[in-house]
């Protein structure tokens, strides 16, 4: 019996691990999906009432949650599986312009801006989650 080996490909060949991949576009739809829920609380919060307000909170602490997880997904994109490393960063700012959401809850000059700010990061790094070139490894 001959065995047979086959030429090793390079790294900068192979593409990102698919399920590292897939778990970072499943938290950040998740992520999007949370705070387009977080959003419309707010609004039926401002005309509703304070049960609608508190589902808001709840929403939004799902929202640091998840952002939490995509850290940890990301930096393994980015380290280990030697993706782009842009998406671990912008998942930190998530994290912290989160936390900044949370904390001036009362001062809307600065929570709805915020908020948006989220909203087109989030946006960002679900369109790259999602295109082709996110499973290019770095040289």
């Amino acid at each position: 019996m001959q065995e047979v080996i086959s030429p090793l490909r390079p790294a900068g060949n192979r593409p990102v691990p698919a399920g590292l991949l897939y778990g970072l576009r499943i938290l950040v739809v998740a992520q999007a999906a949370g705070l387009i829920a977080a959003a419309s609380f707010a609004g039926q919060a401002v005309h509703g009432g304070e049960a609608l307000a508190e589902t808001h909170v709840l929403a939004g602490m799902v929202v640091h949650l998840i952002a939490l997880l995509q850290i940890v997904v990301a930096v393994m994109v980015w380290r280990p599986g030697r993706g782009a490393g842009w998406p671990a960063l912008a998942s930190v700012g998530l994290f912290l312009v989160g936390m900044a959401q949370h904390f001036s809850w009362e001062a809307l000059g600065t929570h709805v801006p915020s908020g948006l700010a989220l909203f087109g990061m989030t946006v960002a790094v679900l369109v790259w989650a999602w295109s082709p070139g996110a499973a290019a490894r770095r040289s």
